[in-house]
């Protein structure tokens, strides 16, 4: 698997398809292949690249003094499109993976053509979601907790759901997922990781896609997202955190 470098060390992504560019980016605990019922029929048309974010997938954990967060994550996108030189493109941002590529829109918007952001971080900050995190950020609470968030956010209903979740529960079971999972959720409490007072910065076209049985990211931060990012396009579908592999169909429509 092709990788490349970053602050952080090694970043592995797929490259397959030819055409405009579309760049994929998986959730916490996830990685790329979460993308593969759409990734073969976007690929007749588009050349697709899916990343592991660091510490999920083929890469590997970001090497010290460097801890996962999702700003850390936001500078490793920035990263791998300036190694891979890659032209204006689509970038389509599930969960933390939504985070990073709204602010690559903010601060590189000659690297962004659109946005799709499913079900996605980055515009939740308020005492309250700021607590959530925070709490879901001490690995004892979620090493409790995580097993049945992970399926209770999933709401899995098709093949490709089940698939997904086998492999986060083998992440959620080991000590090194639990605190890279709550590593992440903390980060989110940080004013870095808000994106709400830049969002007007976002110059992309921009579609907000959201699971309306996601209960990791619920409904109801659909409509801040969409508020914030003005003139864009939001669109609810019967999912959980994700719609593109809960009903890939309905997605690829969308």
């Amino acid at each position: 698997m092709p990788a490349v470098e970053t602050r952080v060390g090694p970043v592995s992504y797929s490259d397959g398809g030819a055409g405009p560019v579309i760049v994929a980016l998986h959730a916490a605990l996830h990685d790329r292949r979460d993308f593969d019922p759409v990734a073969a029929e976007v690929r007749r048309r588009y050349r697709v690249i899916a990343v592991d974010w660091p510490g999920h997938g083929e890469s590997p954990t970001p090497r010290k003094p460097f801890a996962a967060s999702a700003a850390l994550y936001a500078d490793v996108l920035e990263d791998v499109v300036a190694a891979l030189d890659l032209p204006p493109a689509v970038f389509i941002g599930n969960s933390v993976g939504g985070f990073c590529a709204a602010r690559l829109a903010i601060t590189e918007p000659n690297r962004v053509a659109g946005l799709v952001l499913v079900d996605t971080g980055g515009f939740l900050g308020n005492p309250v979601t700021n607590a959530y995190c925070r709490l879901l950020g001490v690995p004892v609470v979620l090493r409790r907790v995580l097993p049945r968030f992970v399926r209770s956010y999933m709401h899995a209903t098709s093949t490709a759901d089940h698939v997904v979740l086998q492999r986060v529960y083998q992440r959620a079971a080991s000590e090194d997922g639990v605190a890279l999972a709550a590593a992440l959720w903390r980060s989110f409490a940080d004013p870095a990781a808000n994106l709400r007072s830049k969002a007007h910065l976002i110059c992309a076209p921009t579609l907000i896609v959201w699971g309306a049985k996601d209960t990791a990211i619920p409904l109801r931060f659909a409509k801040a997202a969409h508020t914030a990012n003005t003139g864009s396009r939001l669109e609810v579908l019967p999912t959980g955190h994700l719609p593109f592999s809960s009903q890939p169909d309905s997605f690829l429509r969308i």
